[in-house]
């Protein structure tokens, strides 16, 4: 289902997501009711690991998942893009923040 998705989204056929893109992924996915709970069961799914934080590693893995061919700079821009505090991890404040902002709630 997911690879549906990022294939709808890659309009370019290049085999990557930018930003913008993983965020239409995930919206996609996200409907207007119960929005904070669905944004929230989504970073659950990015925090793969359960420490709380999306983590470069998190990405990575779930790029590797899916046989995306992001580059380490592609992923780390993604985190620095949601990286409020300078962590070089995403919280969940953090994911709800971005998410809310790059898109229609």
């Amino acid at each position: 289902e997911i690879k549906k998705l990022i294939h709808q989204v890659d309009k370019a056929r290049a085999g990557q997501l930018s930003f913008d893109d993983f965020v239409q992924v995930i919206y996609s996915k996200l409907s207007e009711k119960d929005c904070k709970e669905e944004i929230m069961k989504a970073f659950k799914l990015f925090d793969n690991d359960q420490t709380g934080k999306i983590t470069f590693e998190n990405l990575q893995q779930i790029a590797e998942d899916l046989g995306e061919g992001l580059t380490d700079e592609e992923v780390s821009e993604m985190i620095n893009e949601a990286d409020l505090d300078g962590d070089g991890s995403v919280d969940q404040d953090e994911f709800y923040r971005i998410m809310k902002k790059t898109s229609l709630y």
